[in-house]
């Protein structure tokens, strides 16, 4: 079947999102089209309104709208323990349990020297500065059960334990290689509750 150049335009594009190859690019496109105007205009200013409206907390570097971000600003959490994690879908992840009252760190990845990612390009150097201003006595490491993630996970301890700071890690409740964002509640629930010394 033949395709109208913005037909192409928004499956090409559709494609491009992770984990959508340009079948279901081609599934999507055709539902946005089958659509009403007023879905189509709402999708767009949904997609408008979040690359114009988040950007990231000058202190934790979660996503948010406004600086600081909620957690941070809520004075009901503790704020003497920071759980560190690799991505902001993580904090989510994190969140849902509702277990976890403290604050975050969030890293923005995880150390890959194959792939050129050291600790330069990690969010590592404002967590120093956070704890050196911050009366923290815990950094919890929920870095992914993934080679990266605990290659940084061990280098985060290493590089906080001088400091004087108790330093756990989450238990490994999570199997090898999954992604804490689409880990389920309970599974992330007892690996928070399990976290151990490093």
């Amino acid at each position: 079947m033949a395709q109208t150049p913005s037909m192409a335009r928004l499956i090409e594009q559709l494609a491009r999102l992770p984990g959508i190859g340009e079948k279901t690019a081609g599934r999507l496109a055709f539902h946005i089209l089958r659509a009403d105007a007023d879905y189509a205009e709402a999708l767009a200013a949904a997609v408008l309104a979040v690359k114009r409206e988040t950007r990231l907390c000058s202190r934790c570097f979660a996503l948010t709208e406004r600086d600081p971000c909620g957690i941070c600003s809520d004075e009901r959490r503790a704020a003497d323990v920071i759980c560190v994690v690799e991505e902001p879908a993580d904090l989510l992840a994190v969140e849902r349990v509702r277990e976890f009252r403290g604050r975050y760190h969030v890293l923005h990845g995880t150390l890959a020297p194959l792939d050129g990612i050291g600790p330069d390009e990690l969010k590592i150097a404002p967590l120093l500065v956070r704890l050196q201003e911050e009366p923290v006595r815990e950094v919890i490491l929920a870095t992914n059960p993934t080679a990266e993630g605990e290659a940084t996970a061990l280098y985060l301890a290493r590089l906080l334990k001088p400091l004087g700071l108790r330093v756990t890690r989450i238990a490994h409740g999570l199997p090898v290689g999954a992604d804490l964002e689409y880990a389920d509640v309970m599974t992330v629930g007892r690996a928070l509750e399990g976290r151990r010394e490093m």
